[in-house]
């Protein structure tokens, strides 16, 4: 096996993005494992970056 310390995410969906953006956050909010939260937001801040836009912005994309 080879090893690899980042995982590309070019071949995710939208549809499954969100659905991991909205797991992540239904997760870290029931659990109140903080980790989970800060993961989904590390996500949102480097993918809106990436877009060239802001969070909410690329929320609302994920979502149409």
């Amino acid at each position: 096996m080879q090893e690899f310390d980042k995982i590309s995410i070019a071949e995710i969906s939208k549809k499954d993005m969100l659905m991991i953006i909205e797991a992540l956050e239904y997760t870290g909010k029931n659990t109140n494992i903080d980790s989970f939260l800060k993961l989904r937001n590390n996500i949102i801040k480097e993918l809106s970056e990436l877009a060239d836009s802001t969070e909410d912005e690329f929320i609302q994309y994920l979502k149409k």
